[in-house]
């Protein structure tokens, strides 16, 4: 990357528990500092403004779309991708259902998916059908039809909450 001192500014953020730092493009999208500077593609493109969900991640502990967050407003900030989830209990536990219950078909969506219903697991450790639709409300899918997901997310806080 070429730094152009008009239009670039420097940014200093966590990813994934790990310290970076550098100069973006001062248009650059979040999500486009995490793909192309960073090379975490999970975090997926697809609308660019909002509406499909592909590109949600976790900053400071709020879920958000990172195609509509600047990276210098990430400034300071810790982020997680779908790639950071490694190792949390509920997303190993989450991508093992979306396996076994065929949630997943072409993957575009799944990383969004699985960070908000990531999400929706900590804050409601037993959601009801009605609260999974309403937490993955915001994201597309074009292959699955969504019950196999929302079948994918129950069987998985069922999973933690069995005696």
């Amino acid at each position: 990357m070429t730094l152009n001192a008009r239009t670039d500014m420097a940014v200093s953020l966590t990813v994934n528990g790990r310290r970076t730092a550098g100069f973006v493009p001062v248009r650059q999208t979040l999500a486009g500092y995490l793909r192309e500077e960073l090379g975490l593609t999970a975090v997926h493109l697809g609308c660019e403004q909002g509406s499909c969900g592909a590109c949600t991640v976790r900053v400071d502990g709020e879920v958000m779309r990172s195609c509509l967050v600047l990276a210098v407003q990430a400034e300071g900030c810790v982020v997680e991708t779908p790639e950071g989830f490694s190792g949390d209990p509920a997303m190993d536990r989450l991508r093992e259902r979306f396996a076994t219950r065929n949630a997943l078909q072409c993957g575009f969506c799944t990383g969004g998916m699985l960070v908000a219903a990531c999400d929706l697991l900590a804050r409601e450790p037993r959601p009801s059908r009605h609260a999974i639709r309403e937490a993955i409300s915001g994201h597309v899918c074009r292959c699955t039809g969504y019950e196999a997901i929302v079948d994918a997310i129950e069987s998985a806080a069922l999973a933690e909450t069995a005696p």
